[in-house]
């Protein structure tokens, strides 16, 4: 799966997971089962910009850890042109990666791909409006999350 990372937070140190979310992209392809390139893309910015997106594309008026935007929302949405199918974007918030990872105790680089996870299995058409919806998108998480960047919790 090819992942084109973009950074728009002014910050330079989140370019350093691009490795990393091309290892959770091919394991994520590996557990799924996903036949055929794919691509998406990761950008990263600030609680404002995120704030922005959240209330503009889904009526929620504050800013969220990271939003989603799929290229389909069905199978049929869209035809698939030859070679590589574009699954969208992931925009993720650099100020609730370090919140996060300070709440739960663990690291940054656990976080971060964490929420490049989460992301992608937005854009592969999981969600979690369900109980049962989100038991198994958090199974999938912790499967293919896990062996890459374990929960390491700080003391």
């Amino acid at each position: 799966m090819e992942i084109s990372v973009f950074n728009q937070s002014g910050e330079r140190r989140w370019s350093r997971y691009a490795s990393d979310f091309r290892t959770i992209s091919e394991k994520t392809q590996q557990v799924l089962k996903l036949e055929g390139l794919r691509s998406a893309s990761v950008i990263f910015v600030t609680p404002q910009m995120i704030h922005e997106m959240n209330r503009d594309y889904r009526g929620i008026d504050r800013p969220t850890d990271v939003i989603s935007f799929a290229m389909k929302d069905s199978e049929d949405a869209y035809e698939v042109m030859e070679g590589e199918e574009e699954l969208g974007d992931i925009f993720i918030n650099i100020e609730a990666i370090t919140a996060q990872a300070a709440d739960y105790g663990h690291s940054l680089r656990r976080e971060v791909c964490f929420l490049f996870t989460h992301g992608l299995l937005h854009l592969l058409g999981y969600d979690h409006m369900t109980p049962e919806d989100e038991a198994v998108m958090f199974q999938l998480q912790n499967v293919i999350l896990d062996d890459i960047v374990p929960k390491k919790i700080r003391k």
